[in-house]
């Protein structure tokens, strides 16, 4: 049974696909939006519930392309259905599940089960992403077409990075005969090494094992390269150094389709944040210089970097409260990404539009999603958003079973007011939470 009639009006409308931001209203009707008009709504059907915004933006719910969750395998992190929960409260209405779960997302049964999960139990749309390899083992492929057949919209071997060239040139080639995305983790494991953060005078200092920015920016190299041979559709799962978006924009220049994504956290965070060992600030990629964020932050307002995500990673407390270089990558996003965000819009480094479409309609077009708009007949999928609302994150107020947050005690504006997944509100803000 389809939810009633809803009515958006007062609203203040974005939609970064169109270039959209004006005064209007918004008629939802059988999950999609019937009508969008400037100004009032007349006409709305009798037994609609009206609710006046009072002014607040009304905009596409955001599309998270890289969220590791718990389910199946290791459920006290975080299960499908506290995701969604999260994920509601963050304003995201779609998210992209990685295959890092036990077992792993490799075949198709595996497909289907993480779709039926979601569905029975998650509040919000979730996406399943095929393993590259099975395993993620980077060594032998997957059944590419049975996983897309399944229900898989993208290939990702999630944390895992391949350091084959050859084979990750057949499974380019293998991925672009389905026209499936390819959304790869770019790190060389060699040269990573047992690196915990960012390579330079701040590990010396610390007495930390450092990453080097040429770990990211070597094999970025390499799959743009193979990617051009292939004509595979490639996705840079993240990038994190300013090297890296000097190699993306070079890609462009030559013609290149490929994207990529920047965790939320290399936007707004730099390896300073880590201060006194805090490992709640340990992540991969790590946390680079001021430098790297700025040319990343840069890049997204070019339009270089093509999609910020939260890269949300929950971990338990026994392996991130441990010894910096002892303690596990990830931090959780989903709840803090369109808040910390809206940093880069409050400090005028990015224009408001450029930021949301970087989470809704980019997002969607990458992976071939009609989500991510407002236009009559889109999904009514949507968000409302007080980008002003002053508020502290309290690991305490999440919804995820995890904890390992790397915006606790920050204090933010912008938050999400209500979030509508097919016409039927799944989070409303509740004063004091």
């Amino acid at each position: 049974m389809s939810p009633r009639p809803l009515v958006f009006s007062n609203a203040r409308i974005l939609d970064p696909a169109s270039g959209r931001d004006s005064r209007g209203a918004l008629l939802i009707e059988n999950g999609r939006i019937a009508d969008m008009v400037e100004g009032g709504m007349s006409g709305a059907p009798a037994d609609a519930e009206i609710i006046d915004v009072g002014g607040l933006a009304v905009a596409p719910g955001l599309i998270d392309l890289r969220v590791f969750t718990g389910e199946p395998g290791h459920e006290y992190r975080e299960t499908l259905a506290s995701a969604g929960q999260a994920a509601a409260a963050g304003g995201v209405t779609s998210f992209l599940a990685m295959p890092d779960t036990t077992p792993v997302i490799d075949e198709g049964a595996m497909v289907d089960y993480l779709q039926r999960r979601a569905k029975a139990t998650a509040r919000v749309n979730v996406l399943a992403a095929g393993a590259i390899t099975r395993g993620l083992a980077g060594k032998e492929l997957t059944e590419f077409g049975l996983l897309q057949e399944a229900g898989a919209v993208c290939l990702s071997d999630g944390r895992q990075s391949i350091q084959s060239t050859g084979l990750l040139r057949s499974a380019f080639s293998y991925a672009a005969n389905f026209d499936m995305p390819v959304f790869h983790h770019v790190r060389d494991n060699s040269l990573a090494g047992e690196g915990v953060m960012n390579e330079g005078p701040l590990a010396t200092m610390l007495g930390l094992k450092g990453i080097p920015g040429e770990a990211e920016s070597i094999p970025l190299s390499r799959d743009l390269a193979l990617a051009d041979l292939t004509g595979v559709r490639y996705h840079a799962a993240q990038i994190s150094t300013a090297r890296s978006v000097e190699i993306m924009a070079e890609a462009r220049r030559r013609g290149s389709r490929a994207t990529c994504g920047a965790s939320i956290n290399s936007l707004t965070l730099n390896e300073n944040d880590i201060g006194s060992y805090r490992s709640f600030f340990r992540l991969n990629p790590p946390l680079r210089s001021e430098d790297d964020r700025r040319a990343l932050v840069a890049g997204l307002a070019d339009g270089t970097v093509d999609v910020i995500h939260s890269d949300h990673d929950p971990q338990d407390s026994e392996v991130k409260r441990q010894p910096f270089g002892e303690a596990s990558d990830g931090a959780i996003g989903l709840e803090t990404l369109l808040a910390a965000a809206l940093r880069l819009v409050h400090s005028g480094d990015v224009p408001l539009l450029r930021m949301l479409g970087a989470m809704t309609s980019r997002p969607a077009e990458i992976l071939g999603l009609e989500a991510g708009r407002l236009a009559r007949g889109a999904p009514a999928d949507l968000v409302v958003i007080d980008l002003d609302y002053p508020w502290v994150v309290k690991e305490a107020s999440f919804r995820s079973r995890s904890r390992n947050t790397s915006f606790e005690g920050a204090r933010l504006a912008g938050k999400v007011m209500r979030t509508v997944v097919a016409g039927e509100t799944v989070f409303a803000h509740e004063e004091g939470r």
